[in-house]
């Protein structure tokens, strides 16, 4: 018993020295040969496939602008997010394709996108979007309707009579 014991701390002293010898490399951002980024972005149903690179801030989403696309002054809000947080506002042009779910969830899938996207681009900007939440894949769908009820969980009306 007491060489088990012996053998678990000289375990345990051996993994921590190597933890504090062992240094990470600092990420490399990902590139394309034309030097953009490219991510895929989720929200309820909606997918989003989002390249960004350099630029003058130009948004296109689905070959229209983000004005056209998105006519609701919240949802450019929520997509220009990434960017106000991480000081990088009309730096990046942005062309995106989305497909499935409404605008809210295509909006949200855009900014995942692009969160995502921002951090291979450069990866130093990990800490902030991390710690806004924007690189988590917010995963709160519709609850699917269950058999006997009239929806997912209301019941149809009682009759007492």
């Amino acid at each position: 018993m007491a060489k088990k014991i012996e053998s678990l701390q000289e375990l345990k002293s051996a993994s921590v020295s190597a933890e504090t010898s062992e240094v990470k490399a600092p990420r490399k951002s990902v590139k394309d040969k034309m030097g953009r980024s490219y991510a895929t972005g989720k929200r309820k149903d909606a997918v989003a496939r989002v390249w960004i690179k350099p630029g003058k801030g130009n948004i296109t989403v689905n070959e229209k602008s983000l004005d056209e696309y998105f006519a609701r002054p919240v949802l450019k809000m929520v997509i220009n997010q990434p960017f106000v947080v991480t000081n990088r506002e009309n730096e990046f042009d942005v062309v995106c394709t989305v497909k499935g779910g409404g605008l809210s969830g295509q909006a949200g899938a855009i900014k995942h996108g692009i969160s995502k996207a921002l951090n291979e681009y450069e990866p130093e900007l990990r800490t902030v979007l991390k710690q806004a939440g924007f690189l988590t894949r917010d995963d709160r769908v519709v609850e699917r309707k269950k058999y006997g009820k009239a929806k997912a969980r209301r019941s149809y009306q009682f009759s007492k009579r």
